[in-house]
């Protein structure tokens, strides 16, 4: 990720091993061990808050799919209900967008995975906002709203009891904790530490720098290990390692990856001003919901809501489909990711990327029905999310967790390589909103 999408913590000053300072040493392990309980509450919190998010966007789930359907005698996903649902769904989000205090938080495309905290008073617009996200089928999932919310909540309790601490660190904290959560490990959450800290010119020890983002993703993830059973791995058969042709599919499926990613990229920011040709969201919010149900009608349930679950569904009919079906279903849900995005529903991009990563890879291996299932998913998945997340550990990662083998990981190691040289130069899947309102393409980075 470039420079500006870090949020990263301060200027540390320069001490430690290599300033031979032994005061200075102690002084660091000291303030290290002073924070480290504060780091591990906002690791639990951003863990709580997210279970109670996915509680709530559960409940709305249960009577839109299952209570309403259930009385009314009619499938939950026949093309009609679809469609009523997720035209409400942008009407809500219109509505909420509007009138509430803040206006639901600030436009998702616009925002980083390290937001500047909002106004207490505007989380609850967004928290309203991302439950119907999630509840109704829309294709984003949590990040983005849920961080948000851990944010605005954690800088408002350091500044009241713990103002030496800088706003940065809190930011990365939080969000450290929140990934953490979301995916169920502190690695990943680590690994996007890892990259701000590489952006920060600093003589501490990386470890030094490391240890309180790394206590908030590990109790984060703890709690969620505790708590909740959710996970990116999907059941995928057991890879027997063929190195040299495995290397060039994983290559070849990367690449298709990116391509697919770029076309992403390309068309995010267009239709982010035709969306945005209205200054009142209610219009553009409510098409934008008609436009999904009509998806959503045509794709049946594989291609809503945010996909983790879709995509354990789309896994294990991956010897059932044909390649056309699963070209459809990429096609569909890689239209409704930039619909959902662009219009303005409140919600995060990683989840719905990983589904079309995915679902590239078993594409792929219905195309070539001999092609390794766990390597051409991992492919994929690592491919997409180099163009949409920007970060090479991050989606060296996912992709990782996603296959579920470790012995997929040094070929990964490979492709990632290249692949970080196609993504690297392009600009990020973002807009950036001008003074004066409107929207405008984020330039393209140097």
């Amino acid at each position: 990720m470039s420079d500006e999408t870090h949020a990263g913590p301060p200027d540390p000053e320069p001490r430690g091993r290599l300033g031979g300072d032994v005061p200075a040493e102690a002084s660091i392990t000291r303030r290290l061990l002073l924070m480290t309980v504060p780091a591990l509450l906002v690791g639990i919190g951003s863990a709580l808050s997210l279970i109670v998010l996915d509680l709530l966007a559960e409940g709305l789930d249960s009577v839109l799919w299952e209570a309403i359907p259930a009385a009314g005698g009619f499938d939950p996903y026949t093309g009609w209900w679809v469609i009523v649902v997720l035209t409400a769904a942008g009407l809500a989000t219109g509505l909420l967008v509007r009138f509430m205090p803040g206006h639901a938080g600030p436009d998702p495309a616009t925002e980083s995975f390290f937001p500047h905290p909002e106004r207490l008073s505007t989380l609850p617009g967004i928290a309203l906002a991302a439950v119907i996200t999630l509840a109704t089928g829309v294709s984003l999932g949590p990040e983005g709203p849920i961080i948000a919310i851990n944010v605005a909540v954690a800088a408002w309790i350091f500044t009241k009891f713990l103002p030496a601490v800088p706003t940065k660190l809190v930011i990365l904290m939080v969000v450290t904790g929140t990934f953490g959560a979301l995916f169920g490990s502190p690695v990943g959450a680590a690994l996007l530490a890892t990259t701000v800290a590489a952006t920060v010119a600093s003589k501490e020890l990386l470890w030094d720098r490391l240890f309180l983002p790394l206590a908030s993703a590990a109790s984060g993830s703890l709690v969620m290990m505790l708590l909740s059973d959710h996970t990116l791995a999907i059941d995928l058969p057991s890879y027997t390692p063929n190195v040299l042709l495995d290397l060039g599919i994983a290559l070849a499926v990367c690449g298709v990856g990116i391509g697919v990613g770029a076309i992403m990229l390309w068309a995010f920011p267009h239709l982010h001003r035709i969306f945005h040709r209205w200054r009142n969201p209610i219009l553009p919010l409510t098409v934008g919901g008609l436009l999904l149900g009509v998806l959503g009608a045509i794709g049946g349930e594989v291609t809503m809501f945010k996909g983790l679950e879709q995509m354990q569904q789309l896994a294990q009919e991956a010897d059932d489909l044909s390649a056309g079906q699963v070209a459809i279903i990429v096609l569909i849900k890689v239209t409704a990711l930039l619909i959902a995005a662009a219009a303005g529903f409140r919600g995060g991009r990683v989840f719905p990327t990983v589904f079309i990563g995915a679902a590239i890879g078993i594409l792929a291996y219905a195309l070539f029905p001999g092609t390794p299932l766990p390597v051409a998913v991992a492919a994929g998945v690592l491919g997409v999310c180099l163009i949409v997340v920007r970060d090479g550990w991050l989606s060296l990662f996912i992709a990782a967790v996603v296959a579920g083998d470790p012995a997929i990981l040094p070929i990964l190691c490979m492709v990632v390589l290249p692949g970080w040289l196609v993504v690297a130069r392009l600009r990020e899947m973002r807009v950036t909103a001008p003074e004066g309102g409107g929207a405008a393409v984020d330039a393209p980075r140097a």
